[in-house]
This record gives structure tokens, C-alpha cells and sequence, in this order.
């Protein structure tokens, strides 16, 4: 069981830099991208588009949530986390080296729904990530 993303495992964290291209915008990580798309126009997705892991978290608790947000972002999350190791063929592999181990980005900031604390969560960003790791094994075949 793999149960924090840091060291070997940042690469699962969506905090991890790395190139990513998601409805034609051009980010540094998975993070931009997904606050980027809790805004409702190209404007407000794009300001997104230079920032680090952690200031795009800090901007995304500060915009004008999309109406709709609460029924999209798993399936953005879903599709980010997709692209992310779709488009970056060194982690995509890395992400297959965990073979079957359950993932899950135990934390410590009190993220319940991405991730757990002490255990206890709904982890979505670990199934979203042990799902895409078995589309990629089945796509393989």
C-alpha cells in the first residue's frame, strides 16, 4: 500500500511539475489545471496557466466558482489526471511500476475528499489514479 505521495511517489501528487496540456491550455502541473477549470470563461481558466502547484491552489480558493462545479470536478480531476500521464510518458511508467499497490494520498492538511487524514477519506484522487492505471495496463494489451 502506498499511502502518502511525497519522495519516490511525488510523481502521483498533483503537485508534481510536470507539462501538461489540458483544452489547449498549456500548464506546469496537474494542480493549475484542475483549479483552472473551477472558472467559467478562457480568461479565467488561463491566469492558471504560469502558476506553480501552490499558487494555483491558493488562486483557486479565491475565483468565482463555475455553477456547475460540485457535479464536474471529479470527472476533471478524472480527465486531468488522464492527460497528465497520457502526455508524460516517464511517469506514465512509474505509475505502472506500482503494479497493484492500493494508492492513496494520506495528508495531513485535512483533505478528506482528494485524499485521507489518519486514514480516514474518500481518497478520490487515489482511485482516480489506481483507475487510470488500470486503463493504461488494459490499453496495453
Amino acid at each position: 500500500m502506498i499511502t502518502e505521495f511525497q519522495n519516490e511517489y511525488f510523481f502521483l501528487s498533483n503537485f508534481y511539475p510536470c507539462e501538461i496540456i489540458y483544452k489547449g491550455v498549456h500548464y506546469h502541473n496537474a494542480e493549475a489545471a484542475f483549479q483552472a477549470q473551477k472558472c467559467s470563461d478562457d480568461k479565467g481558466t488561463e491566469q492558471f496557466a504560469p502558476l506553480n502547484a501552490s499558487a494555483a491552489k491558493k488562486l483557486g480558493r479565491s475565483v468565482t466558482l463555475r455553477h456547475d462545479w460540485e457535479l464536474i470536478k471529479v470527472q476533471e480531476m478524472s480527465a486531468i489526471v488522464h492527460e497528465k500521464f497520457k502526455q508524460n510518458p516517464d511517469i506514465r511508467q512509474k505509475l505502472l511500476n506500482t503494479g497493484s499497490e492500493y494508492l492513496e494520498e494520506g495528508n495531513t492538511w485535512g483533505d478528506r475528499t482528494w485524499g485521507t487524514v489518519n486514514g480516514s477519506g474518500a481518497n478520490l484522487l487515489g482511485r482516480i489514479l489506481m483507475s487510470e492505471r488500470d486503463r493504461i495496463k488494459e490499453a496495453a494489451k
